[in-house]
């Protein structure tokens, strides 16, 4: 150290490392400068800036491409046989370091892979079907999980079942992967009188109690807080569970990621934030959104631990997110994973993405294809064939495509729904509200068939509906008679002929 530092106080309201939080009403409870640096921070007598360029953040892999394991690093092992097959997380950032498994174990065992791949290939399969269906006008929208399947399903897997998770909208494998059946995608997405959320949701707003998983909300970024307060909740209940939230690196943009991020930090919540960083935020490419290295580094500004794992490889993903959630459940921190993948597909249905990108950007990873890679490792351990993926990819889009033709011939929800679940009985303007709403559905069945249905129309009805009011815009579209102007009278100029 140069002869020109010192060491000196910190700021107070750090919370303290031994996990303990000072109460909010007694401020001498803060932690002091040695509980936060026990030698204090370095001060300097001279001007030095600093841009984070001096901290290098590296990518967990585990799985290359081929379906080989990637060797365990030399200084990994070497501290493994130190201590006997056993090591603590060299990740932590200073905060309760916790023990682990040492890395160079079998990841999962069979059961477990074969589910987890099987959900993957449910998902991809889901995702071409329905994009298909809208592409017909079965379907209003669409938002595929491909190619970011690994980073999706590999972090469900990794948690319990009663712990929470917040997603952004591309997360239909993680619903999967705790049981949400194909009907209960498909009535979801068309909104029929099975559907959870009754209608009132676009498609892929999917949300279940049961399964703990919290229902989509459209605006950007906005699960992310709210995760923090749940996270907040479950560690006042004391009962070893933890939220994950779910959101791109395009919504880390949001005020509300950083909003987030403090306070889970501040008040020591058992929160996983898991970024998706796949390159862009709709037709935006990640290095016109930040100029920093990526989202990790951010969670050093809020004191909170940090991994950047490859999102492609479910291995990875799953081994990471399985630590997060030990640091988080058993030392009530917060974790910020960054997985670094790739959106394959559209940003959504309404999206062309060759306007912004190239086909051989998209080639060089395709073949980087997470549901390859992990097929590849199940082929070296014996557990998966040819014969396999073939019957399942078969089995897997009749299934679909059944739920499909279910969910489309089941009725609308009741039109008296739409006012319900707001308070506990409906108010008088609301049922006003709605009597409007079925005057003009009365007058106007054709141009709302569901609503329509809902209250007894036909078929028939709906058709002569449509045939009145073609016939009516003919009516109006149709040229008016020209007038006889051979009987109007001509008026001739007082002045002779001559005009002023």
């Amino acid at each position: 150290m140069s002869d020109t530092t010192t060491r000196g106080p910190v700021s107070p309201g750090t919370a303290p490392p031994d996990g303990s939080q000072p109460e909010l009403n007694d401020l001498t409870a803060l932690p002091t400068a040695d509980q936060i640096a026990p030698q204090g921070p370095t001060v300097l007598h001279h001007l030095a800036f600093m841009t984070g360029d001096e901290l290098c953040i590296p990518i967990f892999k585990r799985l290359r491409q081929d379906g080989t394991l990637y060797p365990v690093d030399a200084a990994q092992r070497q501290s493994d046989d130190a201590r006997g097959g056993q090591s603590q997380d060299t990740t932590s950032i200073g905060r309760d370091p916790i023990e682990r498994d040492p890395i160079g174990r079998d990841p999962f065992e069979r059961d477990k892979a074969l589910k987890i791949y099987r959900t993957m290939l449910f998902t991809r399969v889901l995702d071409e079907r329905m994009l298909a269906a809208q592409r017909q006008g079965r379907l209003s929208f669409y938002m595929q999980c491909t190619g970011e399947e690994a980073t999706v399903i590999g972090s469900a897997a990794a948690l319990e079942d009663d712990d929470m998770i917040m997603a952004q909208y591309r997360e239909q494998g993680a619903l999967a992967w705790r049981g949400f059946s194909c009907d209960e995608f498909m009535n979801q997405m068309f909104g029929n009188e099975r559907d959870y959320g009754k209608g009132r949701q676009m498609p892929i707003h999917y949300g279940s109690r049961d399964l703990h998983y919290m229902t989509i909300s459209s605006p950007l970024a906005t699960q992310i807080p709210q995760a923090t307060g749940y996270a907040y909740g479950q560690k006042l209940a004391g009962k070893g569970q933890c939220t994950i939230t779910i959101f791109g690196e395009g919504a880390a943009s949001e005020g509300d990621f950083h909003a987030a991020l403090n306070m889970a930090s501040v008040h020591r919540v058992p929160c996983i934030f898991l970024c998706r960083n796949n390159g862009y935020a709709i037709s935006t490419p990640s290095c016109e959104q930040f100029a920093a290295d990526g989202i990790a580094p951010r969670a050093f500004g809020y004191h909170m631990q940090s991994i950047r794992v490859d999102g492609n490889d479910v291995i990875a993903v799953y081994e990471a997110t399985m630590a997060a959630r030990k640091i988080a459940v058993e030392t009530h921190q917060p974790v910020l994973i960054e997985a670094m993948t790739y959106r394959l597909a559209a940003h959504s249905s309404s999206d062309d993405p060759s306007g912004y990108r190239s086909k051989k950007e998209e080639a060089i990873w395709r073949d980087k294809d997470p549901i390859l890679r992990m097929r590849n490792w199940l082929e070296a351990q014996g557990w998966w064939s040819e014969e396999e993926e073939k019957a399942t990819g078969d089995q897997l889009r009749r299934e679909v495509l059944e739920s499909m033709k279910r969910a489309e011939k089941l009725a609308p929800p009741a039109l008296d729904t739409l006012i319900t679940d707001v308070y506990d009985t409906p108010t008088p303007l609301l049922k006003q509200q709605l009597e409007y709403v079925k005057q003009h559905i009365r007058k106007y069945p054709h141009a709302y068939p569901k609503g329509a249905a809902s209250m007894g129309f036909t078929a028939q009805e709906l058709e002569d509906s449509r045939k009145a009011h073609q016939e009516r815009l003919q009516r109006m579209q149709s040229p008016k008679p020209v007038e006889d102007h051979q009987s109007v009278e001509s008026h001739q100029p007082v002045d002779g002929g001559q005009t002023s």
